[in-house]
């Protein structure tokens, strides 16, 4: 696909992914950098999906209770229409938008955005999650953070589900899920594991 050359001296656009499992810190590293772009007279403008109320309406909260103002949108184009003026932009629970959201993330990027992406890379079934794997295909700047598995201390990669329900889409919190290593997510898996 050709892009219009009205951009052609802005050099300056990329993307970032921050991605990892539940529990990890993800959020509380895209509200650590957008904190630090504000810190720097940069215009910033944060994002989150509409369905994901888990912790307020309106703010994008990490586990740890950091917080920062977001526009909740209900689909990616949306954002095209709230970042005119601005040059950072977060969004932040990414596998939870359309697949829309690899093109919007690029087309910001080519207009000269810092574009600084934070999601789940895996659903709990161990699968890539939503758009997540085409942004970290195409992302200048990739970030893996990990959780600790609270079964044997490892570096865990893995979401947990903890209940039973099968939708790929559960909002829910340590109630529901839980951090793993590789080889204790798979005895959960296998065994039945519950400890």
């Amino acid at each position: 696909m050709f892009l219009e050359p009205s951009f052609r001296g802005q050099r300056s656009g990329w993307i970032e992914v921050v991605c990892g499992s539940m529990f990890s810190g993800k959020t509380e590293e895209l509200i650590r950098r957008l904190k630090r772009a504000k810190f720097a007279n940069q215009k910033v403008e944060i994002f989150k999906p509409q369905k994901d109320t888990r912790y307020h309406d309106v703010n994008v909260v990490s586990h740890d209770e950091n917080s920062i103002n977001s526009i909740p949108v209900a689909s990616s184009k949306e954002i095209f229409n709230h970042v005119q003026e601005v040059s950072v932009i977060g969004i932040d629970e990414a596998q939870f938008f359309d697949e829309d959201l690899v093109l919007v993330c690029q087309r910001l990027a080519i207009k000269g955005k810092r574009v600084i992406v934070a999601g789940l890379d895996m659903d709990f079934r161990g699968v890539p999650f939503g758009p997540m794997p085409a942004l970290l295909a195409v992302a200048e700047y990739i970030t893996k953070v990990h959780a600790i598995c609270p079964h044997c201390g490892n570096l865990a990669t893995h979401s947990y589900r903890l209940s039973e329900e099968a939708d790929t889409v559960v909002l829910g919190e340590k109630d529901k899920y839980e951090p793993r290593c590789r080889v204790c997510y798979e005895m959960g898996n296998i065994l039945n594991f519950r400890s």
